[in-house]
């Protein structure tokens, strides 16, 4: 897949996401509205930059997951997604 420009707020969440982490988590460590966090999430999901966990069960869902109910899911940053923020270290 072709490497994709990250947006700050694409880039703020993956950091986030080294470890399997909750909407909530990511709402409190980047400060971004749920809104802009749910975008962003699915687009780094359909890039294939991040994958879906069931949050229970820690089983992979992606890439089917209900959008409309994120707080039932944990995500984390694949490979691919850390050799993008890896492009965007500080």
């Amino acid at each position: 897949m072709a490497k994709t420009k990250l947006t700050s707020s694409e880039t703020a969440i993956l950091r986030e996401l080294i470890f399997p982490e909750t909407v909530e988590h990511i709402l409190s460590e980047t400060g971004l509205p749920f809104g802009a966090i749910r975008d962003d999430l699915m687009k780094l999901v359909n890039h294939g930059y991040i994958e879906v966990f069931d949050r229970h069960s820690m089983r992979s869902v992606s890439p089917f997951y209900d959008s409309d109910n994120m707080g039932r899911f944990a995500f984390k940053a694949t490979k691919s997604g850390l050799k993008q923020i890896q492009s965007h270290a500080v």
